[in-house]
């Protein structure tokens, strides 16, 4: 039986030596009978588990067996975890070695200590309490069946688990910051140790660009490095050669070596993008230039594995159909989305905003499950080049009483200021649809189907502001509009033939309607003199809900070329 997900799973931050535990493991529910066989990584919900169990259950066990080559004795040996949802406990060999509460973002054990020099044994023990709605968990539904816009749960083991030698010297971390003005990256580096140094190599399509030596002396250090090498062009042919976008995705190769005494004890390959999102008078801009978001809503679901892709290659299918339809971004919904999928965004050119999974009641144990949870989310995915802003609420999912509750103003607040001092380096929307604070883009969400509707409402900025899209506020009491960009961040919704057990925002028949609505809605958007990009609802249908471009399984509902002229403005006959 072939290792499913083989993939190395951390592509920024890659070792030459590793053990992929993806495979078959022995799984029991609510105590460890281990009567089951269970597919690592798939959830025991999802058809790849071999277990297909859409019942509650609360309470999930996990064991396997595994020998480690002689050439990792005297290594530290972590175990790594992608993604287990919700709280996590695991033993070695009997003996406890940790614990992790969070279900999207992985989580590393040092376990050398409980390691035995022949056969070992991993147990995990996984407690995801379906009713628990202070839990972060975006689209997965607490009650026995899928409805509306709420999708079968994901319990345990959802992303790779695998073991990795290291020296006692060893890299911690790497965060990487892209200075587009400077033609230069910021490098702040930990390791396990101090006195140690960092040597950083930076290459560009194999030719070398920079080399520093960077001492760590407490076992933290920072760095600027140039990036531009000798390069004798102008300013304009560096950003079109060497900065990142969706249309030119130029990577810079990374190679960190860490040295005691001048004895390298460990090497890291990364990448990185030199690339800019911000803000200049008023409009949003890419690499210092005006750029028009064109996103799609992606819940990142799949018919056979839920919430983890089924292959590598899903990722990198989702993309494609993407670009091929004229978007140059995706909306990651309601999911911290697995760093595969950010590191072919990275290499292929699509923008990614990162995403919260939301929950649904307010309360002190929400507040710091929310916050710790989302502080993990931007550590691990900082340096992924093609994520340009971070949503961390939805549609005031968890803080339902803004207006009557000052403690869930504070707190919404608080995530975009706790965001922005964690990573300056992006956009952060601080309620994405509706009831916003300290956000840095106005996004609204509207399925209004109606292009005239749609015509007049965004023919201004003052019919915007007065207007009320979902019959929602735009913005929370004691907030108002402070010059901040427009951005419809969720449209059109248009299911095809959802017949008797799906449903869209709106419905259509056939092909050809549906284009003719798709068109009303997103020439009418790209008529607009305020607004600066849309995200139409969404890439696939997923489950009951079949409003997608795309079928569950991946099959275009229309001509992908069409959808592409519409996207860029042609009629139904220009090329």
């Amino acid at each position: 039986m072939s290792v499913p997900r083989p993939e190395y799973p951390r592509p920024q931050f890659v070792r030459r030596e590793w053990m992929n535990l993806n495979g078959e493991w022995e799984f029991s529910f609510d105590g460890p009978a281990f009567d089951q066989r269970i597919v690592v990584p798939y959830a025991f919900q999802s058809r790849m588990s071999g277990v297909e169990v859409t019942e509650r259950h609360d309470m999930v066990w996990y064991r396997r067996d595994f020998v480690l080559p002689p050439s990792w004795r005297g290594k530290t040996v972590y175990l790594h975890f992608g993604a287990v949802d919700y709280l996590c406990q695991v033993w070695i060999n009997g003996c406890y070695v940790g614990r992790h509460t969070g279900g999207h973002v992985r989580f590393s054990l040092d376990i050398t200590h409980a390691l035995w020099s022949g056969e070992n044994t991993v147990m995990v023990q996984v407690e995801d309490v379906r009713s628990d709605r202070e839990m972060p968990r975006g689209k997965q539904y607490w009650k026995d069946q899928p409805a509306g816009i709420f999708y079968t749960p994901t319990t345990g083991i959802w992303q790779t688990v695998w073991l990795e030698p290291v020296d006692k010297d060893h890299l911690l971390r790497i965060d990487m910051t892209p200075e587009l003005d400077d033609r230069a990256a910021v490098f702040h580096a930990a390791a396990s140790r101090d006195g140690v140094e960092l040597e950083i190599d930076v290459d560009f399509q194999g030719e070398p660009v920079a080399r520093e030596r960077l001492a760590l002396p407490n076992g933290r250090g920072r760095v600027k490095v140039p990036l531009d090498g000798d390069w004798q062009g102008t300013a304009e042919e560096f950003i079109a050669r060497r900065a990142w976008s969706p249309e030119t995705p130029w990577l810079f190769d990374v190679t960190l070596r860490l040295l005691r005494d001048g004895k390298v004890t460990d090497t890291v390959t990364s990448y990185l993008g030199l690339r800019k999102i911000s803000i200049e008078d008023g409009r949003i801009c890419l690499n210092g230039r005006p750029y028009y978001q064109k996103l799609l809503l992606d819940q990142g679901y799949w018919p056979e594995s839920l919430l983890t892709a089924p292959t590598d290659e899903a990722f990198i299918t989702d993309i494609r159909y993407c670009k091929a339809m004229g978007f140059n971004g995706v909306r990651k919904h309601q999911k911290a989305e697995d760093p595969r999928f950010l590191y072919h965004a990275d290499r292929l050119g699509l923008l990614v905003w990162g995403e919260m999974a939301n929950a649904f009641d307010y309360s002190r144990r929400y507040v710091g499950r929310f916050t710790a949870e989302w502080m993990e989310i931007l550590a691990r995915d900082y340096n992924h080049p093609c994520i340009v802003a971070w949503t961390p609420i939805n549609e005031s999912w968890g803080v339902g009483n803004l207006a009557g509750d000052p403690r869930q103003l504070h707190h919404l607040c608080a995530m975009v200021e706790l965001t922005r001092s964690l990573d300056a380096t992006r956009l952060v929307m601080s309620n994405d649809g509706w009831e916003q604070t300290n956000t840095d883009v106005l996004g609204i969400h509207d399925y209004e189907a109606d292009p005239a509707v749609l015509t007049e409402r965004y023919g201004s900025l003052e019919s915007v502001l007065e207007s009320r899209p979902s019959d929602r506020d735009l913005f929370a009491r004691g907030f108002r509009y402070a010059g901040q960009p427009v951005m419809v961040t969720e449209c059109g919704g248009i299911a095809l033939r959802a017949g008797e057990t799906g449903w869209g925002y709106t419905s259509t028949t056939s092909g050809a309607e549906f284009l003719e609505a798709y068109r009303g809605v997103v020439s009418a958007l790209l008529a607009s003199p305020v607004v600066q990009g849309f995200c139409y609802t969404q890439l696939t249908d997923v489950q009951q809900e079949r409003n997608g471009l795309l079928t569950f399984t991946r099959e275009p509902k229309v001509d992908c070329a069409a959808i592409r002229r519409i996207n860029e403005g042609l009629g139904p006959e220009e090329t």
